[in-house]
């Protein structure tokens, strides 16, 4: 059983910096936009070989340094998702097509160009597709490793009622799987949508272990939706129940004037505390900041040291 902190009798957050109604940011939560012909470079090649970004697609705020750094979080499966996820900016509807069958040779292609050590490989969500699209996870996988032989992560949707496609991306054998609870139990469904399931979430994160016990887990919540303190650790409680190993926790910030609006903004010092709660619970690797997402730094996460904390 995982270390549980007892749930306080007034289990509101911090009031933290409210929204301000002229949609102004708090000044954590400004920086400047890195310059450099790497962006181009990196943005040229995307192009290139038609490969989707769930950096660009998801209007990630760290899509300026990652590309200047010659990174990206590739997406794979299309750019069209079939789950109406409250929070995320990525085009949501019918896919117009079936998976590309040189998709992963050509995501493989980037990964050596780039250099890159560490590939982070995600997808829309594809309901439409009997596997949920695992095969061509297992199969983007495979390519990665054989062209590059770098560490891969993969960051799956929940393959809802379908245990077969999660047993088939664990046969691919990454080194970490990835896969985001996102919010407490409380706001699941109406941050997540009507077809996801908390208690199913963890269900799969304990299965990877029983497929193949030396993947390492990950998983990660944005704060800001209107989660309480008492059920935010509950649920990181729930995921080390669940032999979570990595866990990333992240301001969330809203897209576009149709998702879910900001509640709060988390100041950097809060972060810091709830970086420290976790890894007291037992987590292995923690990435807590208002600028930590789920595959920001993942390389730094997948190889530092145990019960480190990772700069946001």
């Amino acid at each position: 059983m995982a270390f549980r902190l007892p749930v306080v009798a007034e289990p509101e957050m911090p009031a933290g910096t409210p929204v301000s109604a002229s949609g102004r940011l708090p000044r954590w939560l400004k920086r400047p936009i890195p310059r450099s012909d790497a962006n181009h470079m990196t943005q040229g090649l995307l192009d290139e070989l038609k490969l989707e970004t769930v950096c660009e697609n998801a209007k990630c705020p760290n899509r300026m340094e990652c590309y200047s750094q010659q990174t990206a979080t590739f997406m794979i499966l299309g750019n069209v998702c079939t789950r109406p996820c409250g929070f995320c900016a990525v085009h949501r509807g019918r896919p117009p097509q079936l998976p590309e069958a040189d998709e992963p040779e050509r995501v493989a292609e980037a990964a050596a160009r780039l250099g890159l050590k560490h590939v982070v490989i995600t997808s829309v969500t594809r309901d439409d597709l009997a596997d949920g699209g695992a095969d061509h996870f297992y199969r983007c996988v495979v390519a990665v490793r054989r062209r590059t032989g770098a560490t891969t992560e993969v960051l799956t949707p929940d393959f809802v009622h379908c245990k077969p496609a999660l047993q088939r991306v664990i046969e691919a054998r990454p080194d970490v799987f990835n896969h985001n609870m996102e919010t407490v139990p409380r706001l699941y469904r109406r941050v997540r949508g009507p077809k996801s399931d908390y208690r199913w979430t963890l269900g799969m994160m304990k299965r990877v272990k029983e497929y193949n016990q030396d993947v390492k887990t990950k998983s990660g919540l944005m704060l800001g939706l209107g989660e309480q303190r008492g059920e935010l650790l509950e649920a990181l409680a729930d995921l080390r129940d669940y032999g979570v190993d990595f866990l990333t926790l992240g301001q969330y910030l809203q897209p576009g004037e149709q998702y879910l609006p900001v509640v709060r903004f988390v100041p950097p010092e809060e972060f810091d505390e709830l970086g420290e709660i976790a890894r007291k619970m037992g987590f292995k690797k923690v990435a807590s900041g208002p600028f930590v997402r789920s595959s920001y730094h993942a390389r730094d996460m997948a190889e530092s040291e145990p019960a480190s904390s990772i700069d946001s």
